[in-house]
């Protein structure tokens, strides 16, 4: 990360460059891109202030924090980027995530007569690894209409059916 500090009302110190810099540092591996970082630290009377700015990634965020040591500021300040950079790629993640469901769903075609677009029902399940015969048994002993699985022998998600004629079928990806 390219960072720049700025020192103001304070004489500039080598030791807390480094420290704010080896601390941005560790924000690298939260970003996709190379990113860029403004810092200024100043004092005022007793506070010490450090105020960062970070660009990258199409995001642009800002901290300001104030106490009476300027390592504890920099620290609290750096807490309040990384969650703010945390949301913010959790934001990306969830409209990547839509978008690709509207994709999805524009392949749909409603049911002849009704010009509503179709609601497609999402439902989570938790799958843990079995052979094919234990999944085969628990269908037996569920109403289910499928059961997901992970195969123990190839650590490959399954997906075991009940078919219309009664008998099941078993959806394995291809390798």
């Amino acid at each position: 990360m390219q960072t720049s500090v700025t020192f103001k009302n304070i004489d500039s110190s080598d030791h807390l460059k480094s420290y704010v810099t080896d601390k941005l540092d560790r924000f690298d591996r939260l970003l996709d891109n190379p990113a860029e970082a403004n810092v200024v630290l100043k004092v005022e009377k007793f506070r010490h202030i450090a105020e960062i700015s970070v660009s990258g990634d199409r995001m642009k965020i800002n901290g300001k924090e104030e106490t009476e040591d300027m390592y504890s500021a920099i620290d609290m300040v750096l807490d309040k980027l990384e969650k703010q950079i945390k949301k913010g790629k959790e934001k990306v993640r969830e409209r990547r995530s839509k978008s690709r469901l509207k994709v999805k769903m524009a392949g749909l075609t409603p049911p002849v007569g009704d010009d509503a677009a179709p609601q497609v029902k999402v439902t989570y399940v938790e799958y843990k690894p079995m052979d094919v015969d234990e999944a085969i048994l628990q269908m037996d002993l569920t109403n289910e209409n499928f059961l997901v699985f992970t195969d123990a022998r190839t650590d490959q998600i399954n997906v075991l059916y009940r078919r219309n004629d009664g008998d099941l079928g078993l959806i394995q990806p291809r390798m």
